[in-house]
């Protein structure tokens, strides 16, 4: 079974990534899909475009848009049928998810992975 990573887009591809799948609604500033290096984009398991909205203008806190975002996950079988994908991906090997946002600490992937590791583990 591979390692579920998470990496912005804006660091080196390497080898080491394995698949690499962009988790961004939008598509990241300044990057050329060649250097970007993906196997795929998982729009689908992104936040909504109002929630992310409500949280980027500074409306909601991280932990509310955390719970908001965690109910739109569990809400959506396009995000049940992305962990089905990603174990497939785990079993051939390593999986990094790359995402765009400065905040490395306080973002939507953190929340994801949370939410991604809790059901692959059923």
């Amino acid at each position: 079974m591979g390692i579920l990573n998470t990496k912005r887009i804006y660091d080196p591809a390497e080898e080491s990534d394995g698949r690499r799948i962009l988790v961004d609604r939008l598509w990241p500033r300044g990057m050329k899909k060649e250097r970007a290096r993906l196997d795929a984009w998982a729009k689908e398991i992104t936040p909504s475009p109002e929630l992310r909205k409500l949280y980027h203008t500074g409306g909601i806190p991280f932990e509310g848009f955390a719970a908001d975002y965690l109910d739109e996950l569990e809400a959506s079988d396009e995000a049940k049928a992305f962990v089905e994908k990603l174990r497939d991906n785990l079993a051939e090997g390593d999986v990094t998810l790359v995402y765009a946002t400065k905040n490395t600490e306080q973002n939507h992937v953190q929340v994801l992975v949370r939410w991604l590791k809790h059901h692959l583990e059923k």
